[in-house]
């Protein structure tokens, strides 16, 4: 996993994080929506962000792939390579 594209997916998360969560909650094993919170409208800004800081697309059946944090970075990775 590369740490760059980690603490940018970090970076992008934690706009849309609740109250609750700290941006410290953020782990690479983090379920985005069990575990941060995120809600589904929240979870499409995300993509939409990481879309345009990547300069990617990700496709809808990717985007249900994105549970944690992991699984993001290995979509994203996928991608930019």
């Amino acid at each position: 996993m590369d740490t760059k594209h980690y603490e940018d997916l970090k970076k992008i998360i934690k706009v849309y994080l609740p109250e609750d969560v700290s941006v410290d909650d953020i782990t690479p094993t983090s379920h985005l929506t069990q575990e941060l919170n995120i809600n589904s409208a929240n979870l499409v800004d995300i993509v939409l962000d990481v879309e345009d800081h990547f300069d990617i697309t990700i496709e809808d059946d990717e985007i249900e792939k994105m549970e944690t944090v992991e699984s993001a970075i290995a979509i994203i990775e996928s991608k930019v390579e």
